[in-house]
């Protein structure tokens, strides 16, 4: 019996894991595109 337990516990814990993986993005981040870099460049890169 503890076989059977330990088998449904592992494909709980797979099933859950490809769910998540699979499923619907649940990020709530803004969509406001890609930002320009609008700094100074290091000195290392001017060279």
């Amino acid at each position: 019996m503890n076989i059977r337990k330990t088998f449904a516990d592992l494909s709980q814990y797979f099933s859950v894991a490809i769910a998540r993986i699979f499923g619907p993005n649940d990020n709530s981040y803004p969509e406001v595109g890609v930002q320009p870099f609008s700094g100074n460049r290091s000195r290392k890169q001017e060279r």
